[in-house]
């Protein structure tokens, strides 16, 4: 079986400590609209005689993309013995999680109108990588116990 090209095992641990930070950062956004002052950009735009200035904050911005790439280095770090039963239970749960997230979608599509819908495809940007990752995880874990 062909290697897969992954990340060295260190970025794992690097995904890890990053990810709680930032998904902490994005709760707290989503709960409290919390806001860095230091990422808010004033911008002036001109509208026939009028000037208008405008504020635009990118602290959920960060948030998410600290989640998603703090879940990818997760996602795609070697574990510390790579070998094909590992490679194999990687891509069964990356095709068990394509397969719920397009699922989940489907009902979100069905069930949500409106504004509430722009807020179901937010959170099914990160529910790939986390049911990916809460798949892998359980598979090893089963794996390493009945190993054992």
């Amino acid at each position: 079986m062909k290697k897969l090209p992954l990340l060295p095992h260190v970025y794992q641990k690097l995904g890890f400590v990053l990810f709680i930070p930032f998904l902490a950062l994005g709760i707290a956004v989503l709960a409290t609209d919390f806001e860095f002052t230091w990422l808010t950009y004033h911008f002036s735009v001109r509208d026939n005689t009028l000037m208008a200035v405008h504020t635009q904050n990118f602290t959920d911005e960060m948030a998410s993309a600290g989640c998603i790439i703090s879940l990818m280095l997760i996602a795609f770090s070697k574990e510390k013995t790579e070998d094909e039963a590992i490679q194999f239970f990687r891509l069964a749960s990356l095709q068990w999680a394509v397969i719920l997230n397009y699922l989940v979608l489907i009902v979100g599509i069905l069930a949500v109108y409106g504004m509430g819908f722009l807020s179901v495809m937010t959170y099914n940007m990160f529910t790939i990588l986390i049911i990916f990752v809460i798949r892998f995880r359980f598979v090893l874990f089963q794996h390493n116990r009945s190993a054992a």
